[in-house]
Order: structure tokens, then sequence, then C-alpha cells
């Protein structure tokens, strides 16, 4: 079995992503849905967002997609054009090298079944073997995102069953995906069998939608039906909604809890838990755990807006928001560039200085992975004449690499895994510093701690690879292309 070495990698050959799809079957506005849709999932991914449409069997499929947010993509105009009873949608956040608008999804192919789009989210950890097989037997590849292998090998006809070919091609795949599919007649949802990305079903109109998370659902005035289950293969058509289970039933589910942590909206339900009272309790838990004297809980938003509120309920300290975010930056975790990153630091918050001037503060984050824009408030507040900083972090310290779609990868990024807390604290220039432990994170959470996939805190990974693999699939490459691969071959080099 191989894991994500190739694909969490960073690299431009098979980067890595987190982001929002979204689907409808049977509506006549097919397209404008997807467009609010989208627009409700934008937190996920702010690089690029594409929508395909399609009425009747055999009708050309409709694409419009581009770089950058949802309302900078579509126009009154432009979802006029691609009108349809089906449709389904992506929003895209891609990581170093990847930011393009060839990788931007949904992806559209035809071939001897039709035509199929396919839109993402998450990441295939045996997408170089699969890539590497397709290739050799003649498959020509346009995008560099591992989910087109998924379309190359739906391509491939597996006896007379549009059904077989279906199974045979997502039971061949590894890793992390919640994916939505639309073929000639149907839309198609499936999920991986431990469940990593959510993915949700509703109702709106008589008709289906399927979406990353559930806030989608509410935009558009739609009702949750319930979410596809881990394993599970959705097909949506003219009789209705069909259910495929292929996958042989596990007992571990995996679940990212960093989905409750900071990536869900906090109005969005994962697996029946609302995200925003998880955030709460994580909060009354850290205050819990790391009880300090201070004079005011500062939570930095928006992530760690509602740990801030739970602890300052449980420990009787006042809550009072001296960072003032602005709101027409992006979410910096999801910037692809240090450059970008940093900048947005300078930019995305500033301090409300009269409200910390001699004060003791807690400052609520809902994480410290890299730790430089963590550094950088501490500044502030100290230069606005904070008496005592003290750090609380809503989850555990990240240690281990996430090999599933999320941004950090490169255990030299991960403060905690380079520092020990002493030494975090100190390079942070914190009086003191608190992290949630995995048991009371998952507490909060209110799911058993077999539902979660807990690798980036704890190194045991639900998926399995072997970089030997990967090291001999890169070589090949290096052989064939020589240069152009040049910064593939670092980033994946520096992970193996």
């Amino acid at each position: 079995m191989h894991d994500a070495s190739h694909s969490a990698s960073q690299a431009s050959y098979y980067p890595t992503h987190e982001c929002g799809v979204f689907a409808v079957f049977g509506h006549p506005n097919a397209a404008e849905l997807t467009y609010y849709g989208l627009y409700a999932l934008q937190h996920r991914g702010q690089e690029s967002a594409g929508i395909v449409t399609a009425t009747e069997r055999g009708s050309p499929f409709k694409i419009h997609k581009g770089m950058g947010l949802v309302p900078q993509v579509f126009t009154e105009e432009n979802l006029k054009s691609i009108r349809g009873t089906r449709a389904i949608g992506h929003c895209r956040y891609s990581t170093t090298g990847s930011s393009n608008i060839i990788n931007a999804q949904p992806i559209v192919v035809t071939c001897s079944r039709g035509q199929m789009a396919v839109a993402h989210n998450g990441n295939l950890v045996n997408a170089s073997v699969l890539r590497d097989q397709l290739e050799s037997e003649g498959s020509i590849f346009q995008t560099t995102t591992d989910s087109e292998v998924i379309l190359h090998m739906m391509a491939q006809p597996v006896g007379t069953s549009r059904e077989n070919t279906l199974i045979s091609a997502l039971t061949r795949i590894q890793g992390a995906f919640s994916i939505v599919l639309m073929g000639e007649s149907e839309i198609i949802a499936a999920r991986d069998c431990f469940g990593f990305r959510p993915l949700s079903i509703g109702l709106v109109d008589g008709s289906y939608v399927v979406a990353s998370e559930t806030c989608a659902f509410d935009l558009i005035h739609a009702k949750f039906i319930r979410d596809v289950e881990p394993g599970e293969i959705v097909i949506i058509n003219s009789e209705g909604l069909h259910s495929i289970k292929p996958y042989v039933e596990l007992e571990r589910k995996a679940l990212c809890i960093f989905e409750f942590v900071y990536f869900a909206r906090p109005d969005s339900n994962l697996s029946g838990v609302n995200v925003s009272e998880a955030r709460i309790r994580m909060g009354q838990e850290l205050a819990k755990l790391h009880p300090v004297e201070a004079d005011l809980v500062i939570p930095v938003p928006d992530s760690g807006n509602y740990a801030a509120l739970g602890f300052s309920e449980y420990s009787g300290i006042p809550y009072f928001q001296a960072f003032v975010r602005n709101h027409y930056i992006g979410r910096t975790f999801l910037q692809p560039t240090q450059l970008i990153r940093d900048f947005s630091v300078r930019v995305k918050l500033n301090l409300i200085k009269e409200s910390v001037k001699d004060k003791r503060v807690v400052v609520v984050d809902d994480s410290v992975v890299r730790g430089t824009t963590a550094r950088a408030r501490v500044v502030n507040l100290r230069e606005a004449g904070a008496k005592e900083v003290h750090l609380r972090v809503s989850c555990p310290p990240h240690r281990f690499p996430c090999f599933y779609g999320i941004d950090f990868p490169d255990r030299k990024d991960l403060i905690a895994n380079q520092m020990t807390r002493e030494e975090i604290k100190k390079y942070l220039g914190v009086d003191s510093i608190g992290y949630l432990d995995v048991d009371s994170m998952v507490r909060a959470c209110r799911l058993p701690a077999d539902r979660f996939c807990l690798a980036c805190f704890t190194g045991d990974y639900p998926v399995r690879f072997d970089p030997k693999v990967d090291k001999l699939i890169l070589e090949r490459r290096r052989e064939q292309m020589g240069p152009l691969i040049s910064e593939t071959e670092t980033m994946q080099e520096r992970l193996l």
C-alpha cells in the first residue's frame, strides 16, 4: 500500500489541496444553485472556482472556470451561458507551484462512455503509482492534479456496466477523497472508506444537492437529508438516489478532526455535531487544562472566536475582541506562498491598542502550525503595552505531516516538530503557552476517538505509504523529463 508521500509533497506534479465541492441534480437553476453553494464553501478554497452543467443526455457539457474567488470568476452573464438542470462545482486551494488555470476544477473529458466531469476534495495517496501505470498504457494527462487520475480510470470500461466501471475505479484509489462526478445522465457522489473529508446530501425544491459542508444547504434553503457515508457511492439520476457500498466495512473511521478545529464553517454540522458548539467546548476544556490569572480573553479571529468564548465562559475572564479582522483578506493558512502568508499577517488583523494596555491577556488561537503569525501577534500585543501575554491553543501541537490534503506536509515547517514546549514559548515571546490535549479535543467533538484521523498530532496514519515507490517513480520521471520536474523533485525529496 502506498500513502501520500507523492501527492502531499506540495510538488507541482501532484498538488495537495483542501477544496469545496457542490452538485445539483434535476433543478432548472442548477448553475445558480451551484454558484451560491460554492459561495458558502469559499472558505475551503480561494484560488480558483468552476462549474460544469448539462441538460438532456448527449447534450454538450457547459463549463466556466477561472482563477480567483467565486464572485470574481462568475457573473450573471456567464451563469446564464451555462444554464442546465444538473451541475457540479468546485472551489480550490492549491499548494506551491500548482496555482494555474489548467488545474482549476471541475475537470471535463470525453471518452468511450461519453462526457464526464469530476470535482475532488482530498488527496489520493496512490496517485503516483496509478498515474505512472496509466501513462505507461498510453493515457495523456492535461493537468497536474491527482483528481484527473479518477477520470482516466473511469474512462477504462470494465465489462458492460457503467456501475462496474465506477466501482472498479473508486476501489482502486486510496487516501482521502470526497468527490462529485457528472456523467451523461447522472450525478455521482463518493467518499473514501475512512471518511477523511465531509460530504452531505440535501434536498431543495424536490432536487438533490450534494455539498462538502451543510452550511451550503442553508444558503439555498435546502433540507439536510444525511451524510454520504464513508465508503459509499451515491448515484443520483431520474430514478432517484441509489446507494452502493463496495468496500469492506471498516470499524475505524477517520474524519479529519482539523475540520472541527479550523477548516469547517462554524454553522456547519459534521457527523451530526455542530462545529461552533464543538469549538466552544474545546475552549472550555482548554480553560480546565491550562488555567491562568488574566484580565482579558482575546480570540484570534475568526476560527478562534468560539474557543475563546468557551475559555471565557469557563474561566470567568472577560471576553473581548481586541483583534479586528480585515475580512477582505483571505485566510492566511490557505495562501500558497510564505511571501503572501507573511504579508497577510500584517494586513489581516489590527489590534485595538487601548484595550490591552497594562492588561494581562489570554490569546486563544485554534492552532499554531508554523508559529510565524502567532509570533507577530505577540509582538503587536507587547508593543501595545500588554503586561502579560498567555497563549492558549485549542488543539494539540502539530508534530507530523498531513498526507491527506492539508497544507503542512513538511516537518521542518511544524514548529512543534522542531522545538520543545519551552523553546516554543521563548520563540513566540509569551509568558505561558498551553495546548489542548488529544483526549480533551476528541471529547469536545462528542464522537469516539476511532471516528477521527488524528495523524498530524499523533503520527498514527490510517493509510500508510512506501516512500521507496515514490522515489523510484521520481527518478524515472527525472530521467525522462530532466529539469522540467526540478521543483517537484526538490519538494518530494525533502519530504521523503
